[in-house]
């Protein structure tokens, strides 16, 4: 089966050439660093006994924050390797941890560029976050002598029916495991089920619940509530195409009532930033752009067209609402907002965050809205009621800081792996 599936990604792979073309049309750093997808021009022996640490994305790349610069702390000897897929996540990864770290992108699911991808940079623990199971991947992983571990697992239901409809493919890569550490027992169920051993997998909770704000975050945040001055602020997060227009409208219809309040906007993907500035004006709304410097005081919407700043974001606001929610992506982080007393409302659409989300809603810290109507009734009954915000805010604030720990938990589990493997 898996000799079938690697034929496929030969086959894709002028079409996948083509889409990082296409894509570096608004993007333009997708057609840069193309050869990485292949693993192509690195020298073999690059680094030697390295950890490689796999995450995807912005998200997933601030997700591993913690543990990344606890791996720096604790295995100081060992040469950390930390990819991506995106240029986004390349960005944040860079920012954060800069020549610290060796990054660069992951290889696509080819043989012959893991082949060449495992030679240069011989890792000896393969840490992939969250769903990036990848069948050559790990194959490969297991080829080379490494060990593989899954950190910050989850499965949603959606996901897991569809890994169950592959069972030739799925069950040899989730065999290859060494070690699994999933957020909540119903996943570890989940990876079981497809194959997993259940000696191996352990449900330790979600690494993102051992986030902190550290003072520069906390003064940056404070500085720009300054400059926005004493109104009505609400934050629109990681918003996609189709929740934006949603979002304006509640916008409007809180101005009817609020007509000082400010909406800052934060669009998902910054190849969206232009066009999402274009929406606004187009909806005859006044917008100052972070990235051009321009005060948000006197501005309806700020937009937030910057990377990297979300979490700082979240503390200037009054109210969160987490986008990828209103439209069927599947939501976003909740627990940044929740992490600073925020009361956080999202839409329906939750199935990659469902343990986090329910944690919330029984805590009483979360608002679930079906539309723009919905959000701007939500949206005016906290802005109206100081009281119930800061009750609700405190509320999420109590499930992060009830549920953190996945973080030591993980770390023992990758040491118990590396000194297996040493």
């Amino acid at each position: 089966m898996r000799t079938f599936y690697s034929f496929l990604w030969y086959l894709l792979l002028p079409f996948l050439f083509l889409r990082l073309w296409l894509r570096g049309r608004k993007a333009p750093a997708y057609r840069q660093r193309w050869k990485e997808r292949m693993a192509w021009g690195y020298r073999p022996g690059t680094l030697r006994r390295s950890l490689w640490v796999h995450a995807v994305s912005v998200g997933e790349t601030l997700a591993a924050a913690p543990l990344i610069e606890r791996l720096l702390a604790d295995h100081p000897k060992t040469p950390l390797l930390v990819t991506t897929t995106t240029p986004t996540g390349s960005e944040r990864v860079k920012a954060l941890f800069g020549d610290r770290v060796t990054h660069v992108y992951c290889p696509w699911e080819v043989p012959s560029a893991l082949k060449r991808f495992f030679r240069a940079f011989d890792p000896q623990l393969v840490v992939v976050l969250e769903t990036e199971l990848w069948p050559n991947l790990c194959a490969e992983a297991k080829r080379h002598g490494a060990k593989l571990m899954l950190m910050n697992g989850r499965l949603s239901e959606n996901s897991f029916r569809g890994y169950r409809k592959l069972p030739r493919l799925v069950r040899p890569m989730m065999a290859q495991f060494d070690v699994l550490a999933v957020q909540t027992p119903v996943e570890a169920e989940r990876y079981v089920a497809l194959g997993a051993w259940p000696e191996r997998v352990h449900a330790i909770g979600s690494v993102k619940f051992d986030m902190t704000l550290d003072a520069p975050v906390r003064q940056k945040a404070a500085a720009l509530r300054a400059d926005i001055g004493a109104r009505p602020v609400w934050i629109a997060a990681s918003t996609h195409p189709g929740e934006d227009e949603q979002v304006l409208a509640a916008h409007r219809d809180v101005m009817a009532r609020h007509d000082d309040a400010l909406l800052v906007l934060v669009p998902r993907h910054p190849e969206r930033f232009d066009d999402v500035a274009s929406l606004v004006r187009q909806q005859q709304m006044t917008v100052a752009r972070r990235s051009a410097a321009e005060s948000p005081a006197q501005a309806q919407v700020y937009l937030a067209d910057t990377m990297g700043e979300l979490l700082m974001l979240f503390g200037a606001a009054d109210v969160a609402f987490v986008g990828g929610s209103l439209v069927p992506v599947g939501g976003h982080n909740l627990l940044e907002p929740a992490a600073w007393q925020k009361p956080v409302l999202t839409g329906p659409h939750l199935h990659n965050f469902t343990a986090i989300s329910q944690l919330l809603d029984e805590a009483g810290g979360l608002s679930v809205v079906n539309d723009a109507g919905a959000l701007a009734m939500t949206l005016l009954a906290l802005l109206d009621d100081a009281a119930r915000c800061r009750a609700q805010g405190e509320a999420a604030a109590a499930v992060v800081e009830a549920n953190r720990g996945a973080l030591e938990k993980g770390l023992t589990l990758i040491g118990e792996q590396l000194t297996v493997n040493s």
